[in-house]
């Protein structure tokens, strides 16, 4: 998808100095690949640090005002800054959603609107500003950070959008990629029946954020959870070394410089009647997309009392030691470390430090899942279902001291 509604004609001179690439299958590519690794880096980083998710939040501020300011000092599109900037992006406008989200208790339907808001009111001043919002035209240093607050603030919103469609339709994450997809399908349709290429473009890039993400977590989660059981780090690193191998091609070959390879001439007017036509199709798209997800929330999501009790009787059934007897002691000893520092975290009153343990917990049994459950199906699960008990506790919009702490101590029980 290719932008092509700038009134003035594009001189090679203000080609050559593009800051952007242009809009190729590459850059949707790379985009996709870069929102999936910018989620888990910011989930590994936030674990390892340890330190919560306000002060990662604050160190990714400082590491994005770093890269932006090497990015801004190029004279010209250089595709490794270029990927690095939206990666850095995508963690940080993440980190933003989950402060409010998870830190500070904001719905996601208000953080959505929120950054919607803001998204607008970005786009509204770039456009008086600079009469136009064309990738095509970033070729100044303003038009440049408008560009990146734009990218920033679509980061957010789309991260508030997902979380907010998975909350409320309560899908897998299989079924969860198929959404922001076909969307996008329905963007590109749009547009190639004349929707305004702008318009369609920010569209598309706003919904490759959930994609990206949900995609991640198809990979990265158990089967019993309905994934592909890859595990965090092995996506991380599967997706990482595809965005590398990607910048590579493209830096070797530069088919996404704007100017090469282009093949048809750009039109320098548009069908102003055509593009009004395919406002009333986003819009149709807008409210049928609304009809599903309220369908989909009227459905019943959540696991059943029964199953949910069921897998709980299973662990109390067990004789002490024996949900972790057929494990490595040494995952069994980190499962116990992370527990601890979980609990601490819990009757200290530090309730992001608490999240943030406990999505340290969660994914250390993620990728875990794949060597311990083979070894003892009735002990992983046992395990699994108080790990589950754990993280709904932590992560309640209203945390219960005494509801996180008996669910700690029940895990920590079962890892005797």
């Amino acid at each position: 998808m290719s932008d092509l509604t700038d009134s003035e004609p594009l001189t090679v001179h203000r080609r050559a100095l593009s800051k952007v690439p242009e809009i190729t299958v590459w850059f949707w590519v790379v985009k996709i690949l870069c929102t999936t690794v910018g989620e888990s880096v910011a989930d590994w980083v936030n674990m390892t640090l340890g330190v919560g998710l306000t002060a990662t939040a604050g160190l990714f501020t400082v590491i994005l005002v770093a890269v932006l300011t090497v990015q801004i000092r190029l004279a010209k599109y250089v595709p490794a800054v270029y990927w690095l900037t939206v990666v850095v992006l995508s963690v940080t406008g993440t980190l933003y959603t989950d402060i409010l989200t998870d830190s500070r208790g904001v719905p996601l339907a208000v953080s959505m609107s929120v950054f919607a808001a803001v998204l607008a009111v970005v786009f509204g001043v770039w456009f008086v500003r600079e009469r136009t919002l064309s990738i095509h035209s970033i070729v100044t240093v303003p038009r440049e950070l408008f560009y990146w607050l734009a990218i920033l603030v679509t980061f957010a919103l789309g991260t508030a959008a997902g979380d907010w469609t998975l909350s409320i339709t309560g899908w897998g994450p299989g079924t969860s990629v198929l959404l922001p997809a076909g969307l996008i399908v329905a963007v590109v349709v749009g547009w190639r029946l004349g929707a305004n290429a702008v318009l369609a473009f920010w569209l598309a890039y706003i919904l490759t954020r959930p994609l990206g993400a949900n995609l991640g977590d198809w990979f990265a989660q158990p089967r019993t959870e309905h994934g592909l059981g890859v595990g965090t780090f092995l996506t991380s690193v599967v997706f990482l070394i595809a965005i590398l191998a990607t910048v590579l091609y493209l830096t070797k070959t530069k088919r996404d410089v704007i100017g090469n390879h282009r093949v048809e001439p750009e039109p320098v007017a548009t069908d102003a009647r055509r593009e009004r036509t395919m406002l009333v199709y986003f819009a149709a798209v807008a409210v049928a997309t609304a009809g599903l997800l309220s369908w989909a929330s009227a459905q019943p999501h959540a696991a059943p009392t029964s199953e949910a009790e069921s897998s709980a009787s299973d662990i109390t059934d067990l004789a002490p030691g024996e949900a972790i007897a057929q494990f490595p002691p040494e995952r069994v000893t980190e499962l116990r470390s992370i527990v601890d520092d979980t609990a601490m975290a819990v009757r200290s009153g530090q309730q992001d430090e608490a999240k943030t343990a406990a999505k340290n917990l969660e994914s250390t049994w993620d990728d875990d899942q794949p060597t311990l459950q083979p070894l003892d199906d009735a002990g992983w699960t046992a395990l699994d279902t108080r790990i589950d008990a754990v993280l709904t506790a932590i992560r309640s919009s209203t945390p219960d001291p005494s509801a996180e702490t008996a669910s700690l101590t029940d895990l920590a029980a079962a890892l005797q």
